[in-house]
């Protein structure tokens, strides 16, 4: 017998085996519940709600590309632009009700100095939003 007998040994072992009977009647359980349970998931309520009338969708704002070469040249949407003059830009941008994005694009051999330079006039401007645009490698190259 699997529990013990009324038999004294000397040698009695503790029992290794796993008792699987309520393990399987616990399954069995929740796999009716389930089976009762899942029809119900699929039943749907018809509800009659509001309507309601929403605002327009927020347009997309303006965004502004800005590009730096690896000599240091900047590009405003593919033109050359000089620090000062993209000074201006920068406060004329800023001035606006809502403010562009900046995406700007660096190579990547640029000195970081031009871009924390184009960094800081476009927060002094009261630029906030600049976003660093990035292409992945190419298939096959490592980093």
């Amino acid at each position: 017998m699997a529990f013990g007998g009324l038999e004294k040994k000397q040698t009695a072992a503790p029992m290794a085996e796993i008792n699987m009977t309520p393990l399987i009647d616990v399954m069995l359980v929740l796999l009716v519940i389930f089976i009762i349970t899942a029809p119900l998931f699929t039943h749907a309520i018809r509800l009659d709600l509001p309507k309601v009338a929403s605002a327009p969708a927020r347009e997309t704002p303006q965004t502004i590309s800005l590009s730096i070469d690896a000599a240091g040249k900047l590009y405003w949407d593919g033109s050359v632009i000089t620090l000062e003059q993209l000074r201006g830009r920068f406060a004329q941008a800023g001035k606006q009700a809502d403010q562009p994005e900046i995406h700007l694009h660096a190579e990547r051999n640029t000195r970081y100095e031009v871009i924390a330079q184009v960094m800081g006039a476009a927060q002094q401007a009261g630029l906030e939003r600049i976003g660093f645009v990035t292409e992945p490698p190419p298939p096959g190259s490592q980093q």
